[in-house]
C-alpha cells in the first residue's frame, strides 16, 4: 500500500537551483511555438516558481497558470510574486487537472511525470489538453541506473528500514523513445533526445544534498525519527565512494530525456509547423 505523499521543501529543493534551471531552459528553447501567438501556458509540476521567469521571457504575452501537487512549493511560488511575474499559481494534482477542460497553447511539464506511475498512458490525456497545433514539452530525469538512484534502493531495502520503505513513492520513467513512438502514434511531430549534464558540486556530501530535495525526499521521511539518522550516515557514505571528489569537484552525471510535440491541427493559436 502506498505510502502518505511526501511534503516537500522548496528551500532544500533549490540548494542547486542553477544546476536544475537549465535543462528547463533548453527543453523551452526547443519549443518553436511563435512568441507573439501563444496566448496560454500551463506548466503542471511548476515546483516553487523559480522557473516561471524563464517561461513569461520566452511568451511575454501568455496568461501563465502553473500547478503543482505540493502546497508548500505552490506557496513558495505565491510568495514570489503571484501575477507580478505574469502567472498564476494553484495547488492541483496532475491526474485531477486532466479530468477537467483547461487547455494551453503550451503545455510544459518538467520533472514531474517521473512521480506518475503508468504516466506513458496519460500521453493522450495531455496531448488532449493542448489547443489544436499546439505544443507539448516534456522533461523527465533518465538516470534511474546511476548510483545516486540505486544505492538509496538499495539500502531502503535493507533491515531495519525496509518495514517503512516498502510502498514509498520511487521516481521512474522511460527513455525519450518512449516518449517519441507513444505521441507519434497519437499524430503529433515529435523532437526527442537525451542530454547528459556532468554537475559539478560542491560541499559536504553534495551528491546526498541533491537527492534529499528530490528522489530520496519520500524514503527519508518514511522513516521514523530514530531510523532516519543512521539511514542518511550510511547512505552518505555510500554516496561518497560512488562519487569521490576530483580535481573539479564532486562530478554527478545526470542524463535527462526531453520531448517536444506539435499536436495535430493546423491554424493555431502556437503557430504551425516550424
Amino acid at each position: 500500500m502506498p505510502l502518505d505523499a511526501p511534503t516537500w521543501d522548496p528551500t532544500r529543493y533549490l540548494a542547486y537551483a542553477d544546476e536544475r534551471s537549465r535543462p528547463f531552459g533548453e527543453l523551452l528553447a526547443r519549443v518553436p511555438a511563435p512568441a507573439d501567438r501563444v496566448r496560454t501556458v500551463v506548466d503542471l509540476g511548476c515546483g516553487p516558481g523559480h522557473l516561471t521567469p524563464l517561461i513569461t521571457s520566452r511568451w511575454p504575452r501568455a496568461a501563465v497558470h502553473g500547478l503543482d501537487s505540493s502546497p508548500q512549493m505552490v506557496a513558495a511560488a505565491r510568495d514570489r510574486g503571484d501575477g507580478a511575474d505574469g502567472a498564476t499559481y494553484d495547488v492541483a494534482d496532475l491526474r485531477d487537472w486532466l479530468a477537467g477542460d483547461e487547455r494551453a497553447d503550451v503545455l510544459v511539464t518538467n520533472a514531474t511525470l517521473q512521480w506518475v506511475p503508468d504516466h506513458l498512458a496519460l500521453l493522450p490525456a495531455l496531448v488532449e489538453h493542448v489547443t489544436p497545433g499546439g505544443w507539448l514539452a516534456i522533461g523527465v530525469p533518465a538516470n534511474f541506473d546511476e548510483p545516486s538512484h540505486v544505492l538509496r534502493e538499495q539500502l531502503a531495502a535493507e533491515e531495519p528500514y525496509a518495514e517503512h520503505t516498502r510502498g514509498v513513492a520511487s521516481p521512474a520513467a522511460p527513455g525519450a523513445r518512449a516518449y517519441l513512438e507513444a505521441l507519434a502514434a497519437l499524430g503529433c511531430t515529435v523532437d526527442a533526445w537525451e542530454t547528459t549534464y556532468l554537475h559539478v558540486l560542491v560541499g559536504e556530501d553534495p551528491v546526498f544534498t541533491w537527492i534529499s530535495g528530490t528522489g530520496a525526499r519520500p524514503t527519508l521521511q518514511a522513516l521514523p525519527e530514530g531510523l532516519r539518522p543512521g539511514f542518511e550516515s550510511e547512505l552518505k557514505a555510500r554516496l561518497r565512494a560512488a562519487y569521490p571528489p576530483g580535481p573539479a569537484g564532486v562530478v554527478m552525471p545526470f542524463r535527462r530525456a526531453f520531448v517536444v510535440a506539435q499536436v495535430p491541427g493546423a491554424g493555431a493559436a502556437a503557430g504551425g509547423a516550424a
